[in-house]
């Protein structure tokens, strides 16, 4: 018999993560904690696709849809800035959540703000939501996938300049980076998704959790570097390196390999972080 307190963790769980009953049991039964069952779920491919195929098929285009026309914008076919801040406000969730980044890249939004009618059903679809409560749910499993899991960070990250830029331009606006800097770096390092790595000569990644990297404070220096340089745009090549060099930069910036195909920005950036060092 499933006592109370194991049936509220159940009920947490199974809301959480959209698993079932028995998946429920058996991760809790292992893990004994909600959050360490959570994060063992996701960690296990075959469990969590076993969800995805659970839910895809009760998810209905039409009621997909419905909620779509319900949000779109009056004179228009797509979700816009009004609408979108009508979803999260039902939502549950701040405009400037980082999960929403996610979410753009679930939906295959075409640009900051704005949804189309068929990246929104597809997504959502695929997602196994139509509606709210799933769809709230379907959230916070993103948020943890998009901390925990280095590869889907980066197709998170790599989407983010994509869908971001302004129409025609070739470079992202350095304050628009900046802000979704703030928001996927310190992310995505408190949950894993960025751990510190350093790369053998085969260029093969291995985990150097024993040695300290990037550290939150860097990336406030990041910012006020690129302010004193007056930078205005950021290339795709610098924002796509720059995930790369958080990864693998030591704390103390030692470890920087001037002979490797860094964008002459972050170069700068190193002279500019000892200096900064040296000083502290």
């Amino acid at each position: 018999m499933v006592d109370k307190k194991m049936e509220e963790a159940m009920a947490q769980f199974c809301g959480v993560t959209g698993a079932s009953v028995k998946d429920a049991q058996r991760f809790l039964a292992k893990y004994k904690r909600v959050d360490v069952a959570v994060d063992a779920y996701y960690s296990d491919p075959q469990a969590f696709a076993s969800t995805v195929r659970t839910k895809e098929p009760a998810a209905s285009t039409s009621k997909i849809t419905e909620l779509f026309e319900q949000y779109k914008d009056p004179d228009g076919d797509e979700i816009g800035p009004d609408g979108t801040i009508k979803l999260c406000s039902d939502l549950g969730v701040d405009p400037e959540d980082v999960v929403l980044l996610a979410v753009a890249y679930e939906l295959k939004a075409p640009r900051l703000g704005s949804w189309a009618k068929t990246g929104w059903v597809e997504g959502w679809k695929r997602l196994g939501c139509d509606k709210l409560p799933a769809m709230q749910a379907a959230l916070m499993k993103l948020r943890d996938r998009l901390g925990s899991e280095p590869q889907y960070f980066n197709k998170v990250y790599a989407y983010t300049f994509e869908f971001s830029r302004a129409e025609g331009a070739r470079s992202l606006a350095a304050d628009m980076a900046k802000a979704f800097w703030q928001l996927l770096i310190p992310h995505g390092v408190q949950g894993g998704a960025v751990s510190h790595v350093r790369r053998r000569d085969d260029d093969d990644d291995v985990d150097m959790s024993d040695e300290e990297g990037w550290k939150d404070e860097y990336t406030q220096w990041w910012f006020e570097f690129l302010d004193e340089k007056n930078v205005k745009g950021i290339s795709k090549d610098t924002w796509q390196m720059f995930l790369e060099f958080v990864r693998t930069i030591d704390s103390k910036f030692e470890k920087y390999d001037l002979e490797a195909a860094w964008p002459s920005t972050i170069d700068d950036f190193v002279e500019y972080a000892k200096e900064r060092l040296a000083r502290s």
